[in-house]
């Protein structure tokens, strides 16, 4: 998994609305730098740095809510939640089969069909939840997202900035 950015010039002294779009800002990069690939379903492990990118993003988005203006922050929070919770579903699915083939690996021949049998099931699971997943992952979705993310960062950052937001 992909560690966390620095944010780039976070100063102890700036204001907390400041603080609030530099990291949302970065925040919101990762999301999109993660989702290169995602659907890609011979590596999970893109969709689990995806979907901490996007959990990552949330927790920044609720933590400085107070700095940004109400309704764009509810809509922009809304689809990173919708799209954490597209990829939270892929990734159980993933989750489950690396268990499963971690478990067949131990398993007599008298099991092993069986347990073939569940992870034949489960990766029509996971197909289906890639299925579900590409639009929340369309380039077109995330763009908006992003152009969302940037606007409402800018306005914030233009509040702080004229003195007119004291968060």
């Amino acid at each position: 998994m992909a560690r966390a950015r620095e944010i780039p010039g976070l100063e102890c002294d700036e204001s907390f609305a400041l603080a609030a779009a530099r990291v949302v800002e970065v925040r919101a990069g990762e999301v999109l730098e993660h989702s290169h690939d995602v659907l890609d379903l011979s590596d999970p492990e893109r969709v689990h740095a995806m979907r901490v990118a996007t959990r990552r993003l949330r927790a920044a988005m609720e933590i400085f809510a107070p700095c940004f203006q109400r309704k764009p922050h509810r809509r922009a929070l809304k689809e990173v939640k919708a799209i954490a919770d597209a990829l939270g579903e892929r990734r159980d699915r993933d989750v489950a089969i690396e268990a499963l083939e971690s478990y067949a690996a131990g398993v007599g021949a008298a099991d092993r069909d069986g347990v073939e049998v569940l992870l034949v099931a489960l990766r029509r699971e996971q197909e289906s939840a890639n299925d579900a997943l590409v639009p929340f992952v369309a380039e077109e979705r995330l763009a908006a997202l992003r152009g969302s993310v940037d606007e409402m960062v800018e306005d914030t950052r233009r509040g702080a900035e004229a003195g007119g937001v004291s968060a």
